[in-house]
């Protein structure tokens, strides 16, 4: 019971410092600070940086991510794991609707400060790609790897795999350094407000695949 108090207030005192991350980003980015650290990070002038950066940054796409979940609910339902691939479904699909909604709530424009290496349309904070890939890859990772001797591994790629994809996002000149780390923080906060909740989904009957 201890343990389980102790654990319940770990998860609290993570939601609370990744919103407090998540709004200092808001409110302070685009600073001498963030523009030192973009300018840094920026490798227009690197063929090959550019190439790698572009590499992680279309992991990141929507159209991948979407992609890929599609895929992963599809496995999972002849797997007779339907349910659980709906619920990882909605997780990345609301999650990224939210991070949608607060680039035209906030409206910061993006960095000037160099040309933007690949196009973009939409405002800047959060970065979707950094936020989108968070929820996606870790939220598969922990609901897939979860309670095996795999989990924590797989959360440590799937955190690893979100930090390649948004720093990529700040060596094209499309985003701030602050968006990006406000993507991170907002994606791993979506992940701990919702995974637990979704588990009751998880552990629930399984669907059978259909016989052939």
């Amino acid at each position: 019971m201890t343990s389980e108090r102790n654990l319940s207030w770990t998860h609290v005192g993570a939601i609370v410092v990744l919103a407090a991350l998540w709004l200092s980003m808001l409110l302070l980015g685009t600073g001498s600070v963030d523009q030192t650290i973009y300018r840094a990070m920026y490798v227009g002038g690197d063929p090959v940086l550019v190439g790698i950066a572009r590499f992680f940054t279309e992991l990141g796409e929507p159209t991948f991510l979407i992609a890929a979940g599609v895929a992963c609910w599809l496995w999972l339902w002849y797997a007779g794991r339907a349910r659980l691939g709906l619920v990882l479904l909605a997780i990345a699909l609301l999650g990224r609707g939210l991070s949608q909604i607060q680039k035209y709530w906030f409206g910061r424009p993006r960095p000037d400060l160099n040309e933007h290496l690949v196009l973009v349309k939409t405002q800047s904070f959060p970065s979707g790609h950094a936020n989108s890939s968070m929820i996606f890859f870790l939220t598969l990772a922990l609901a897939l790897a979860g309670g095996t001797k795999w989990a924590r591994p797989a959360a440590v790629a799937a955190i690893l795999t979100s930090l390649c994809v948004g720093t990529s996002r700040v060596m094209l000149g499309v985003h701030w350094p602050s968006d990006v780390i406000g993507g991170w923080s907002f994606g791993l906060l979506w992940v701990l407000l919702t995974l637990r909740p979704a588990e009751r989904l998880f552990a629930g009957p399984r669907v059978s695949a259909p016989k052939r």
